[in-house]
């Protein structure tokens, strides 16, 4: 799944789930996370925060309008959206998350990092000759 997908589906997930009254706390705060997220990213662009509210109530309507939103604001690259977009979605689809449904794949990308605790050495330029 590409980041502007996950980031798409996490919030139309979100945005249903958290109007049901048995709706967790967890998906709750992860929804709002995320968006807050978005709105910071699109603190300096009023039009794509409007794309955004309007996105919550007729997402079939604004989904492309607000995937280029997200697309111009890089929000597709911003580790802390997408981990957070994978975090929604694991809570509220586990089972697909469990059979990786949400990873993430990259193309033609340089110092990408997905998730916790990672260790990573990355060498750009030319590559290393061996004596």
């Amino acid at each position: 799944m590409d980041p502007i997908t996950l980031i798409l589906t996490a919030l139309t997930a979100g945005a249903t789930d958290s109007i049901k009254d048995a709706t967790s706390e967890a998906v709750k705060d992860g929804y709002n996370g995320l968006k807050a997220l978005i709105q910071r990213k699109f603190s300096d662009n009023a039009d794509a925060t409007t794309v955004l509210e309007k996105y919550e109530k007729k997402p079939e309507i604004w989904k492309a309008p607000l995937a280029d939103e997200l697309a111009q604001s890089r929000a597709d690259q911003d580790q802390e959206i997408i981990t957070k977009a994978q975090r929604l979605m694991a809570i509220i689809q586990p089972e697909q998350a469990a059979i990786g449904k949400f990873n993430i794949r990259f193309s033609n990308s340089r110092g990408v990092v997905i998730g916790e605790n990672n260790q990573v050495t990355n060498n750009f330029g030319d590559e290393l000759k061996e004596n």
